[in-house]
């Protein structure tokens, strides 16, 4: 445990001991903030129906926040190391492979969160200002927080794999981002598109991250999603475990 400790201390300061980790903060917390004032524009300060954090996420710039941070934020986790050569030697010492994924997946994924927190501040000027008490609702608020972990689980843990194929850290980004794009348009086909059978509608609706994100910001859980976004985090860090341990075939 120490080990691993250590190795999860090792990733955190290279997000919190450089001034780019607090450029990628400052960088979300504006485009959040952006959100919000288009929100607040578009309402004309009249009363919503809705959470005011289902609202949010209708305004996609969630998903633009999401598909631009999570290649910025995993491209060097295993590629810059690699390109330095630091990884050869990191591999030598006493710890194993798992533990070097796992560190790495959740220092990853304490900065992603980190960086959200401005949302939090975010509802609370939109409660003031719209009257929304809906807004803060711890159920609703938590089920919104759940979300944000869970699809951002599923997107660091892609990162991570594309960090793990390459040596370079612009090929790593444009995979994650290639990749992460590939699921939120599989997601639009499931909600625009109709399909032939009741079976392949069934089986598309798991990959619609719009419906999913929508019933979390309402404070709606439902385990079908829970279960799709850690049955799919755990994919792609078994992916990326194999990846790290293929140095051993070579």
């Amino acid at each position: 445990m120490s080990i691993f400790m250590a190795l999860l201390r090792r990733e955190l300061a290279t997000f919190f001991y450089s001034i780019t980790g607090y450029v990628i903060i400052a960088a979300v917390a504006l485009l959040t903030g952006l959100s919000f004032v288009v929100l607040m524009f578009t309402l004309g300060g009249d009363p919503i129906t809705m959470p005011v954090t289902e609202a949010f996420y209708q305004t996609y710039f969630f998903w633009l926040i999401l598909l631009l941070l999570s290649p910025v934020v995993t491209m060097r986790l295993f590629a810059l190391e690699k390109a330095t050569g630091t990884f050869e030697t990191l591999m030598t010492t006493s710890v194993s492979d798992a533990q070097v994924v796992l560190a790495k997946f959740l220092a990853a994924m304490i900065f992603y969160l980190v960086a959200w927190l401005p949302l939090l501040s975010c509802l609370i000027i939109v409660q003031h200002f719209t009257q929304q008490t809906a807004a803060l609702d711890p159920r609703t608020l938590g089920a919104t927080y759940l979300g944000i972990v869970l699809i951002g689980s599923l997107f660091m843990s892609l990162g991570c794999f594309a960090s793990s194929l390459t040596r370079s850290q612009m090929a790593a980004a444009m995979i994650s981002f290639v990749l992460g794009t590939s699921l939120f348009a599989l997601g639009f086909a499931a909600k625009a598109l109709p399909f032939a059978s009741d079976g392949q509608s069934r089986i598309v609706s798991y990959f619609d991250l719009f419906n999913h994100m929508d019933n979390f910001a309402r404070g709606v859980v439902d385990t079908r999603a829970v279960i799709f976004y850690v049955s799919t985090t755990f994919l792609f860090l078994f992916l990326t475990l194999r990846v790290v341990e293929s140095r051993r075939w070579k």
